[in-house]
This record gives C-alpha cells, structure tokens and sequence, in this order.
C-alpha cells in the first residue's frame, strides 16, 4: 500500500476554530479541532494550520510540539524564545505529562501497557510501523472508562510515556483495538465509523515557565 504523503498531499482545513483555553504573558494553551495541521504544510494549500490561525491574534506564538491533522486537543504555543526553551527542555525532559481519550474498536481490557518500538515505514511514507529491529523504544498506559452508551467499542484513557509519532494508533492497532475514524492505519469499515479519528489531547500537565507552579489544563473531547 502507498500513501500520498501528508505533507504533499492536500488536507482541506476544517472551518472550526480553535479554542484558548489558557493566556499569560509568555504561553498560550489552545484546543486545536481535528482536520487541522499544527503548522503549514509542504503543498501551497496546506497554508491554513494552527499556528497560522493563532499568529493573526497572537504573532509572536511558536510551535514547541504538534498534533497530528486528524488529532484534536491541547497545545502548548509559547509567546517568546525564553518560553519555547523552557518548555522545550521539560519535553525532552518528559516531564510534561499528556493524557489523552479514544474510542477504539472492541472491548478493550481493563489497563494494561503496550510497549512496542516504533519505526518510520520507509516503504510506505508518511507511515510508521512497529519494528523490534529498527524501532525507538515507545510506551503506552491505557485504562479502559465506563461508557455504557457504546456497542463494540471502548472509551480509553491513554497516557504514553513516550511521543513517537503515530505512537497511539500503532500501539491499539497492534492489540486488536484500532481507534475508530482512522484513516491511515485502520480497515475501510474501521475508516467509516467516525467522521473523524476519534482521539483527542485532553489533558496537559507541565511546570510553568515564569512562577514554577504546576499547571494543570483540561479540554472535554467532542466525542
């Protein structure tokens, strides 16, 4: 199977806006919609993206980490080059925690972990894989949340220690529960049973860069 790579192929950009759900002097939080790139892509029509949204409002914010188009949730945007170092460092530090919330095909177990390495699919770019030989080590919590309204399918709460991209899909994928909505890595039937991936960056947990407080920031999914 070859994929038209993201970064060339055309993602039309939804017309939901984000939302600010966080402002200080030297940080942003916002909550990005899915069909969204974080920042432009390669192809001239994937200009409309986050970053370019927000910096209209706010045009000193940069891009300290991103989310996948199809991916909806929270993102760190710092306001100046002190505030992008900082958090950068406590991302390389991984000691910014990020929770996030799916819904994934079947009955998933109770919790558990997955800890499968992940590698670029050099044959089918922009995909990665899982790969004992290739991979960077990757690591995933999940714990499964009641939701009685939902038939052959799970609400997962989804920690991942580590931010290999792609990490949360591959990981379900690779235990039998695909997130529901995904394009890129699910079956066609797993494709149509949401109009969108369903997974979102609900919760952030990171050190404030000015005061050191801990700062903790939610967003409810749309799903």
């Amino acid at each position: 199977m070859s994929v038209e790579p993201q970064s060339l192929a055309i993602l039309p950009a939804t017309q939901d806006t984000y939302r600010i759900i966080y402002q200080d002097d030297v940080l942003l939080v916002v909550d990005k919609p899915s069909h969204l790139l974080t920042v432009p892509g390669r192809h001239p029509a994937n200009h409309d993206c986050l970053i370019s949204r927000v910096q209209q409002d706010f045009p000193t914010a940069q891009v300290v980490h991103r989310l996948d188009y199809d991916t909806s949730g929270l993102v760190i945007l710092p306001l100046n080059k002190a505030t992008l170092s900082a958090i950068s460092k406590q991302f390389q530090a991984r000691t910014i925690e990020k929770d996030y919330l799916a819904v994934v095909a079947g009955d998933l177990p109770e919790s558990g972990e997955i800890n499968l390495p992940i590698a670029a699919d050099a044959d089918n770019r922009p995909l990665y894989k899982i790969c004992a030989q290739s991979g960077k080590p990757a690591l995933t919590h999940f714990t499964r949340l009641a939701d009685p309204a939902l038939i052959d399918s799970s609400r997962v709460l989804l920690k991942p220690v580590t931010g290999r991209s792609h990490q949360l899909r591959l990981h379900l994928l690779s235990i039998g529960h695909a997130i529901l909505g995904d394009t890129l890595y699910g079956t066609k039937a797993i494709a149509k049973r949401a109009p969108r991936l369903l997974l979102h960056a609900y919760q952030i947990r990171f050190q404030h860069p000015i005061n050191g407080e801990s700062v903790q920031l939610t967003a409810a999914p749309p799903f």
